[in-house]
């Protein structure tokens, strides 16, 4: 993974926050735009609801790892499936 996203040049604008409720702990999860996945501190690991980066970045593989990646995608085709 990079430190970084190096897409990151071309986007424009400031970055949202998402509150997820923790399904492990009932703790909030802030996932802000642009990020597949977030760790609540009690370890689960919540990932986004809405489009990321991932859908459409050349780099998406390289920035977040091959593991994020992979998830994400099976997520993305899973929810297109239903």
């Amino acid at each position: 993974m990079t430190t970084g996203c190096p897409g990151a040049a071309s986007l424009k604008g400031a970055r949202e926050i998402k509150l997820k409720t923790c399904p492990e702990c009932g703790a909030e999860i802030e996932i802000f735009s642009g990020d597949i996945s977030s760790a609540c501190r009690c370890g689960f690991i919540a990932y986004a609801d809405t489009p990321s980066c991932v859908m459409w970045c050349a780099r998406a593989r390289e920035c977040v790892g091959d593991a994020i990646y992979e998830e994400y995608k099976r997520r993305i085709k899973k929810n297109e499936r239903s």
